[in-house]
């Protein structure tokens, strides 16, 4: 019986290279190969170009003579499955794309047109991640890492890491931390997850949200059967002063720093309103500190989780500053939930330990706070360019929220945010209307609702990109 394993690999030899499965059916040992090997191009199991074994190598892979497969490729070459050519053997034909949907019988969907230009509020420069310097820092924290360093580790996270940013994060954001309250996560969302079942098992039924933001995370809450009455926002952020109004509510979710999407900073009096709601209370404030350090006409405002650590569960994240892709973030918890939080992760970290030492090496080095500074620069320029383009070809337009952050809201006259949305995507530009983030519940009292804004993102086009995205932006906004 005919052996159903062959190995391909760069060189046609056996021995050496990729595992390929070939089911052999049929009376005939060549007849079987000819169809294991359409079979194999149809699924895409064997792509256009690739190599195929000598004809001696898979004979001797499969356990059959060598003429049968040198005449069964013979005959597939000749119906324009395969290709062979002088120096370079046998190979699949190029033109032998695998049909998925012919074979499945399902209609074929046609792919959505891939915008020209991304200007999506909250996404980095991506180009820009410092390749060499994490690189660096990888070789450095590989070659220190502790044996341990490659076990499940310690479900809080990498004690390495949580000492680095327990120091990073009381001198840049005026976090009160110390390692033992740090709690690493897989992102905002992950942790939002946690605080959610955390609450829920706590016996909290509510937990306010700011009326624009992020739907998912009020998803996320709602997951948790925990209510989320909105609290309205206007020019000087949340309106916490009515937290009380909202009833038993056992926590707030605010964005103080930087209110996402709206852009405005959260007025001195309203922290304290929401510090001295949580006194009184007994409740939690949870803040997302999604891009705090980038603050362009000052230095940022500090977080409000150093107004009462014991009253604030702060969450930040190198989503904004490296890249989302990294999966690293953290909560500064009230230590009295710190069991309770780390209950609710579970008995294994599910973050990569080596990317935690990565970044407790990188930020150690002093490279983090370089690539930091150098990220606010390119950014503050390109809002600046932002501005300047917008008031010289669409002077009508209002460029409003503060110099801070990735993205900036672009005042729209009444009505016409959901047309110009439309204009931009058959222009092949992608942006975001502020009708995405608003939370329409009734009788919130937001004067804001049914305002017509763009959240422009002009962080994320690489710099080649970014000329091509603003003036498309324009002609948008300028071709009435």
């Amino acid at each position: 019986m005919a052996n159903s394993w062959a190995t391909l690999s760069d060189d046609g030899s056996s021995g050496a290279g990729a595992d390929l499965h070939l089911e052999l059916s049929g009376p005939r040992l060549r007849t079987g190969l000819m169809n294991a090997l359409r079979e194999a191009v149809r699924m895409g199991r064997l792509t256009p170009g690739s190599r195929l074994p000598s004809s001696r190598a898979l004979a001797a892979d499969l356990g059959v003579a060598r003429n049968t497969v040198a005449d069964a490729y013979a005959e597939l070459i000749a119906e324009g499955w395969l290709a062979a050519q002088q120096g370079s053997g046998t190979r699949v034909a190029l033109r032998a794309e695998p049909r998925r949907g012919a074979l499945s019988g399902a209609r074929a969907t046609p792919t959505p047109r891939r915008p020209t230009y991304e200007l999506m509020p909250g996404t980095p420069n991506l180009a820009e991640f410092p390749r060499s310097a994490w690189l660096a820092a990888a070789r450095r924290a590989l070659s220190a890492a502790p044996h341990d360093a490659f076990g499940y580790g310690d479900v809080a996270g990498r004690v390495e890491l949580r000492t680095v940013l327990a120091e990073y994060l009381a001198r840049a954001r005026g976090v009160n931390a110390t390692p033992e309250r740090i709690v690493l996560c897989s992102g905002f969302h992950h942790g939002l997850t946690l605080m959610a079942q955390t609450l829920k098992a706590r016996g909290a039924r509510s937990v306010a949200v700011e009326s624009y933001g992020f739907g998912i995370y009020r998803d996320v809450l709602a997951s948790a059967e925990l209510n989320t009455p909105p609290l309205p926002v206007d020019e000087y952020g949340a309106r916490t002063d009515g937290l009380a109004q909202l009833g038993a509510v056992g926590a707030v979710l605010l964005t103080p720093a930087h209110q996402y999407p709206t852009g405005v900073e959260l007025r001195a009096d309203r922290r304290t309103a929401a510090i001295d709601w949580a006194r009184t209370t007994g409740g939690l404030i949870l803040e997302d500190d999604y891009d705090g350090e980038f603050r362009y006409d000052r230095r940022p405002v500090g977080a409000l989780q150093g107004l009462d650590p014991d009253r604030v569960v702060y969450f930040g994240s190198a989503s904004k500053s490296l890249a989302p892709g990294l999966r690293l973030a953290w909560m500064v918890l009230p230590e009295q939930l710190v069991p309770e939080v780390v209950a609710a992760k579970g008995p294994v970290d599910h973050s990569s330990l080596l990317e935690q030492l990565t970044l407790a090496q990188f930020i150690a080095s002093g490279g983090y706070d370089r690539h930091v500074r150098s990220m606010r620069l390119r950014y503050r320029r390109r809002r600046d360019q932002l501005v300047a383009a917008v008031a010289q070809r669409a002077p009508a337009i209002r460029v409003t929220g503060m110099a801070a952050g990735l993205q900036a809201v672009l005042e729209l006259p009444r009505g016409t945010e959901r047309s110009v949305v439309r204009a931009a995507a058959s222009r092949g530009l992608a942006v975001s209307g502020m009708a995405e983030f608003r939370y329409d519940v009734a009788g919130t009292g937001d004067h804001m609702r049914g305002r017509d804004a763009l959240v422009v993102g002009y962080a994320g086009p690489s710099d080649s990109a970014w000329a091509g995205a603003l003036d498309a932006l324009c002609s948008v906004l300028t071709s009435g």
